[in-house]
């Protein structure tokens, strides 16, 4: 395990986010990918830089010819295994163990190591088979990237635009957590009334409800538009 007791899987999980739905991920330079990398794992730049490097030794990612890190298909293949197996356990969590959906998220990251693939099959079929974490992704990776196409950031909607918030962005402890306090949750219903880009500020309408909401946490938020 690297420093700041982040594992290569870990890594794989974030890679994963900045990488779907075609396993390549921008920034294109080394040093941009590193700096969202540690930004996301809240380590430093040089930490991710060095494992960046080791994934690349291992054959679990690769330059393409503008020197950008894309997954390979080893490193597609783990990097969806360690995701289906976090989702998984963020369900038992929830389901079995009664932790709230955004304690699940940093005690599944403590756990992922804990439990081999056959334990997670196991646990995955007396789950019932779930479709999605607690946080709206869906457990099957192949679902989630075909989703991703019909999904917009909640920033991304014009005003008078409505939809359902399908899944939360999870990698920033605090603002699941906020998302969850002030009822930002899968299924519910939102509008977009103005933005304010100035103030980097929206007006919305969530479950009939009018709130506003910074652009970093607007960007966390995927919606389906309303038909």
């Amino acid at each position: 395990m690297p420093a700041h007791g982040h594992s290569i899987d870990e890594y794989l999980e974030v890679i994963y986010f900045l990488a779907f739905p075609i396993g390549e991920y921008a920034p294109a330079s080394e040093s941009a990918i590193a700096s969202r990398v540690a930004d996301m794992l809240g380590v430093s730049r040089a930490s991710a830089g060095e494992m960046l490097k080791r994934l690349e030794s291992e054959g679990l990612v690769e330059r393409g010819e503008q020197k950008e890190a894309i997954l390979t298909a080893a490193g597609i293949e783990r990097a969806e295994k360690v995701v289906r197996k976090h989702r998984i356990i963020e369900r038992f969590l929830t389901d079995f163990m009664g932790y709230t959906a955004s304690e699940s998220h940093v005690h599944a990251d403590e756990l992922g190591d804990t439990f081999t693939d056959e334990m997670i099959d196991r646990m995955y079929e007396r789950l019932g088979r779930p479709d999605r974490c607690p946080h709206g992704w869906p457990v099957s990776t192949e679902l989630e990237q075909s989703e991703n196409e019909g999904l917009l950031t909640l920033a991304e909607l014009e005003p008078g635009q409505a939809g359902e918030i399908v899944r939360l962005a999870e990698h920033d402890g605090d603002l699941l957590h906020w998302f969850y306090d002030e009822g930002y949750v899968p299924g519910s219903k939102i509008e977009m009334r103005a933005a304010h880009p100035a103030a980097g500020q929206l007006a919305v309408v969530l479950d009939a409800h009018e709130r506003e909401i910074g652009e970093k946490a607007a960007n966390g938020l995927y919606v389906r538009l309303a038909a």
